[in-house]
């Protein structure tokens, strides 16, 4: 039998009482400390306690139907608990036991609590009218636990008595005690005591029904367990299991096999062959005795109490073994290879498996090889099995049995590789065996690392699963492909088209292409279950309460909730297909269409956006905020309803209409001057205006009129200067205007006489002049001395042509596709997709030209001036001129005329490797991350490599259609021939060949295994300790031993 698989485990108190909720993930247990704690197993979460209670709780049970909790304890008394969540808290309390409570029950119909107690009584209250009902006596002794039968009228008590006593109840479904004084008499008339069962020779602790047998199990101080039978007329017991060495605090019959579970203060949970009534299975905790066992009605789930806490276990693996082979699942129900048809429906069992194993382990894998319809199928009882069968064409009711021409052996993974090979995990010796169709074997090969698993790679290739790394290997060269690190892969799956792989761990994916070289990851908090892929290229995952999507570099997000974990199968458009915890195929339908907008984004794919957009109901903050992240603004705005978001998304992709209509509702000055300066930028001064005018900013205003020309509107901010009696905006509309006489009134005004007499003298205004200097108090002779300046030129430029009608052509006034198919946030269903051409005739032309320039130009000298962005005047013309064209290619294409974010600044906002810093000139926060990521402090090797790779990334090439030279091809290869042929050390040291060593990077010497190293934090290379601090010879970047952080997963 397979080791105990535990799900949650929690520390606290002596937990004295379990019970399980039915149909939510909830646990309730009975704490020696007086407290009762309501846990989610599946989240590990403490969701509520109550404590009430005076002294500890023994006893505690939950309704099978209705949101009730009952709990017993040493203050004699019975407390009924409300589950609901917003409304957690005790409903009564019953009174009537004279000592400890030792456990509590509700009825699966009635509306009856049953108790056993101390006082030596079992007591029937009705939870409707919380009385007692019914009182049982008879017990001589401590009344230990008393358990209603799961569908007759019958109760099995236990007492320190050392009896098991079974009790008619069938009277009190007839008749129900009056309201009167509780008589003892009265209530002995509707129970009898059916059966004593006595062959104990301590105190009997626990005992319960089987769920469909005419049996009971009772533990008791005795160290045995016995199986007792019942007729209609007698019981008696059955046989003994013999195997704690101290008290058994409980037993219980397995709800689905012909197990029994028992635990007790020997610190043991014990696992019994019903039949055979030996022990299968022992877990043993160090110092913890366990006191309490609970069965969870419907699942495979168990949950025991101890002295300083709980666990939630299983007995076995519920993930049904299956593969998938086009439109057919072949999987494993009840110990039968079947087949399911996805599109008939149809499920045919093939094979049985029955005598293959344990009979109480579901085997854990199996591989299906198409080319000779077979399969290999392994269980992990008596310590890893395989077995290798053909699966029959077709089957005329009769289903053989796996053992007839099955070819079986000991690994603990078995796998198809090859269309008649398959590989074997021999997991203690460490060994991977490639065996035919005759399970013979054909080749042995040590793995590379200490591997846990294997799977299926590609053709003769494995995936190795090691506790920190997964390998991709080729078992015909015997070598290793690719590595990547990982926690321990526990499942694996290929898409359709073998391009890509998900590899699942506990709590990771990490999604690959096909050799590894490209992977992101993903985690969770919860356990990942299964997973498949989308037709589309999306790996679709299930956890224990989600079926959640990932995109290929990374994005994920939840498709919907499960009540019960499920294991996907196949994802076929908008339908999951899945196996259920009982190995029941069963479909779900979701909405693919958050996820398939998302693909689309990510592929440019603007025909299947639109599509989306128009056919389905995209909403919610999370589209929106998911379109601004990757820099799609004006999609976003399609989705908007609040008027802000509305406003920032408009301003972002510079779309005018959306952003003045939306400022209009909004009307706060802030968001008007965001719009002047957006409108500004793209020339458009009547939206300028409107935004200065809604502010009343008459001085930008008076400047903007002077600018386009508009002497009509000049003169109108003169009189509102004026009429506000601003004397600088009265100057400067006067000066813009070129009104002489309204400058001199307003230098007169505000006493500047000298001003005014100046200006009027420069203009040839004598008799104002005159008159400023009699208001002053001045004559001429007062004046003698100044200067005389020549005729004033100061006057407004002349108006060629007035713009005050017509915008500034700034920047291009096309539209883009997304402004014409999204015009004001609503969709326009006429809207083309442009083509671009995509060919590389003319760029490799372009590249040609190119080149030749860099052929006739000496090479930069990184020290002169090699950082400098700018490379000369000459340069700086061409790529002006450069621009200049690309901006006329962009009008022809339709481009928007709104910027919006550069997309530069958008490489630096989201990218997080440095590589896409150094690509946007942001050499700076390129070089922080390089020291954040891998240590390196000596930048100056780097410059020629940050220059070219800004360079080259602002030139748009298609390398990929340009054929490498075949003479260099040759060349390269002639001389990796050449190291083939003549093998040398280029350093020779000196080591001990059987002792494992690193070698030291700087001085090529040995550094033995466990012996003290440092590294490289970029190129991991080993270094002696004493080299600590100095930089790396061996790539002259990086400090020797620095902390680094490494490469951030990809987003």
């Amino acid at each position: 039998m397979s080791v105990m698989l535990t799900k949650f485990e929690s520390k606290s108190n002596r937990v004295k009482g379990l019970a399980f909720h039915p149909t939510q993930p909830l646990l309730a247990a009975a704490l020696h400390n007086g407290s009762v704690q309501l846990w989610n197993y599946r989240m590990g979460v403490l969701v509520d306690r109550f404590e009430e209670h005076e002294g500890p709780v023994r006893g505690v049970a939950i309704h099978p139907t209705r949101a009730l909790l009952v709990t017993g304890g040493d203050d004699y008394k019975i407390r009924v608990w409300d589950l609901r969540p917003q409304n957690r808290r005790c409903l009564f309390t019953l009174h009537g036991h004279l000592d400890y409570v030792r456990t509590v029950q509700f009825h699966h119909e009635m509306p009856w609590i049953l108790s056993a107690s101390d006082d030596q009584t079992i007591r029937i209250w009705n939870s409707t009218s919380r009385n007692c009902i019914a009182i049982l006596t008879g017990h001589s002794h401590y009344v230990m636990s008393a358990q209603f039968h799961p569908k007759e009228d019958l109760i099995v008590s236990t007492s320190m008595d050392q009896t098991v006593r079974v009790w008619d109840i069938s009277g009190l479904r007839k008749n129900t005690p009056g309201s009167g004084p509780n008589n003892f008499e009265t209530f002995d008339t509707f129970s009898t005591v059916k059966y004593v069962l006595e062959g104990h020779d301590r105190g009997v602790n626990f005992a319960s029904f089987h769920p469909s047998l005419p049996l009971i199990v009772s533990a008791a101080d005795d160290r045995t367990i016995k199986i007792w039978r019942m007729s209609e007329t007698k019981a008696w017991e059955v046989d003994s299991c013999r195997g704690h060495f101290n008290n058994v605090s409980n037993a219980l019959f397995h709800p689905k096999h012909e197990l029994i579970v028992s635990c007790g203060e020997d610190k043991t949970v014990r696992v019994w062959d019903l039949a055979k009534r030996t022990a299968i299975q022992t877990f043993r905790r160090e110092h913890d005795r366990f006191w309490v066992l609970a069965a969870h009605p419907t699942l495979n789930l168990f949950a025991a109490g101890h002295d300083s806490g709980l666990i939630v276990f299983k007995l076995e693996r519920e993930r049904p073994a299956f593969s998938v082979y086009a439109d057919t699942l072949f999987y494993v129900r009840d110990k039968y290879v079947r087949s399911y048809d996805f599109n008939t429906g149809s499920d045919i069992g093939l094979l049985s498996v029955r005598k293959f194993g344990s009979p109480y382990v579901p085997p854990r894998t199996l591989s299906y090889n198409p080319a000779e319809r077979a399969v290999v199928v392994t269980i992990s009882s008596d310590n890893g099995l395989y077995e290798l069968a053909t699966l029959p064409a077709q089957t005329n009711g009769e289903v053989k049995d796996s053992s007839v021409d099955g070819k079986r052996g000991t690994a603990h993974s078995a796998i198809f590789v090859a269309r008649n090979r398959f590989a074997v995990l021999q997991k203690t010796n460490q060994l991977i065996e490639v065996r035919d169709l005759s399970n013979s074997v054909v080749k042995t090969i040590k793995p590379p690392v200490q591997t846990n698993e294997i799977f299926y790679g590609g053709t003769a290739c494995l995936i190795l699963s090691s506790t920190s790394s997964v390998i991709l290997y080729d078992l015909q060269q015997e070598k290793v492909i690719a590595e990547l690190n990982s926690p321990p892969v526990k499942y694996v799956t290929w898409s359709s088209d073998g391009q890509l792989v998900a590899l699942m761990s506990k709590h990771t994916v990490t999604i690959a292409n096909k050799n590894f070289s490209e992977n992101s990851l993903i985690h969770e908090t919860i356990r990942i279950k299964s997973g498949a892929w989308d037709d589309s290229g999306v790996f679709i995952y299930s956890t224990l309460n989600h079926i959640k999507y990932c995109l290929p570099q990374g994005d994920q997000g939840v498709i919907c909730t499960l009540d019960n974990p499920v294991y996907l199968t196949r994802i076929k458009g908008k339908t999951a297909y899945c196996l259920d915890r009982s190995a029941r195929p069963r479909t779900i339908t979701f909405e693919p269409t958050e996820y398939r907008f998302k693909l689309a984004l990510l592929r440019n794919n603007h025909e299947e956006i639109l599509h989306l957009i128009r056919t389905s109901s995209l909403i919610g903050q999370s589209i929106i905020a998911y379109l601004q992240q990757k820099g799609f603004p004006e999609i976003a705005l399609h989705f908007v309803q609040d008027k802000n978001t509305r406003f920032d998304l408009a301003i972002e992709c510079g779309n005018l209409d959306v952003a003045l209509e939306t400022a209009k509702t909004i009307d706060r000055s802030e968001c008007w001057d965001r719009l002047a300066q957006q409108a500004l930028k793209q020339g458009n001064h009547k939206i300028v205006e409107k935004a200065f005018q809604q502010t009343k900013n008459f001085d930008r205003l008076s400047f903007l009129y002077m600018a386009v020309g508009s002497t009509e509107k000049l003169s109108k901010m003169q009189k509102i200067a004026d009429a506000r009696g601003d004397p600088m905006s009265r100057f400067h509309n006067a000066l813009y205007a070129g009104d002489v006489h309204n400058r001199i009134a307003v230098l007169r005004d505000v006493g500047l006489y000298s001003l005014a007499y100046l200006t009027a003298k420069t203009n040839g205004l004598e008799d104002q002049a005159a008159e400023i200097l009699e208001a002053a108090g001045l004559t001429e002779a007062d004046v003698d001395d100044v200067p005389s300046f020549g005729q004033s030129t100061l006057k407004p430029p002349p108006i060629v042509t007035s713009t005050q009608n017509l915008n500034w052509p700034l920047l291009s006034g096309a539209e883009s596709f997304w402004d014409r198919a999204l015009a004001n946030g609503h969709l326009d269903v006429d809207g083309e997709i442009p083509h671009v051409d995509t060919s590389g005739g003319a760029l490799s032309s372009a590249l040609d030209d190119w080149a030749k320039e860099e052929e006739s130009h000496d090479a930069i000298d990184p020290e002169e001036g090699g950082w400098e962005l700018d490379a000369d005047a000459a340069e700086t013309e061409e790529q002006e001129d450069e621009f200049e064209d690309a901006v006329d290619d962009e009008d022809s294409l339709g481009a928007g005329a709104a910027p919006g974010v550069s997309e530069t600044e958008l490489w630096v906002r989201n990218s997080p490797f440095a590589a896409d810093h150094v690509a946007a000139g942001s050499f700076e926060s390129a070089m922080q991350l390089l020291n954040r990521h891998f240590g390196i402090i000596n930048f100056a090797p780097l410059k020629p490599l940050f220059l070219s790779t800004y360079r080259s990334s602002h030139v748009y090439l298609r390398l990929l259609d340009l054929n490498p030279d075949p003479k260099i091809v040759a060349q390269a290869r002639q001389r990796i021939a050449a190291g083939d042929r003549n093998p040398r050390d280029a350093v020779e040291i000196l080591y001990d060949e059987f002792t494992e060593f690193e070698i030291c990077a700087a001085t090529f010497t040995p550094i033995y295994k466990k012996s003290p190293l440092v590294r490289c934090p970029y190129t991991d290379a080993a270094y002696l300790p004493e080299l600590k601090g100095k930089l790396d010879p061996l790539i002259e970047l990086t400090e020797i031993g620095a902390t680094a952080t490494g490469l951030p997963a990809p987003r």
